[in-house]
């Protein structure tokens, strides 16, 4: 038994030693993961009445070092439809999301989340846009 024990510490010596032998990590391991950079991260349409339907669109760049895939893009609410570049984007290239707002049945300020998953070191990002909406009799 006593054999068994040293040699399973002696086995397990031996890893910890090579462990620390073997090549250093990266300081930055996501440093070759593509990065989504946005242009803007919110925008206002400021005052709009109800019953219209408004669209901006979020410019963005994969300013990492390998393709950026956008997996999906969710929205807090049915009244907010997307639409996105959905190929692969190499290093240094340029996509979009075009997000459209329906002030239909809103009123007052409102305020939308739009949630990005990506293969990105930064997997979750979030745009966000804003509106007063009045109502009709205004």
């Amino acid at each position: 038994m006593k054999k068994l024990l040293l040699v399973y510490l002696f086995l397990l010596w031996t890893g910890l030693v090579f462990a620390q032998n073997s090549s250093p990590t990266p300081n930055n391991p996501n440093e070759n993961l593509p990065l989504v950079s946005f242009k803007e991260k919110e925008f206002d349409f400021g005052d709009i009445k109800q019953g219209d339907i408004v669209e901006h669109t979020f410019y963005f760049k994969n300013t990492g070092k390998t393709p950026l895939i956008i997996a999906n893009v969710q929205t807090t609410c049915g009244c907010t439809a997307t639409k996105w570049t959905n190929q692969p984007l190499a290093p240094d290239a340029e996509g979009s999301i075009t997000v459209q707002f329906n002030t239909s049945g809103k009123q007052g300020i409102q305020n939308k989340v739009i949630t990005i998953k990506s293969n990105a070191s930064n997997q979750i990002e979030r745009v966000i846009i804003k509106a007063n909406i009045l109502t009709k009799e205004n």
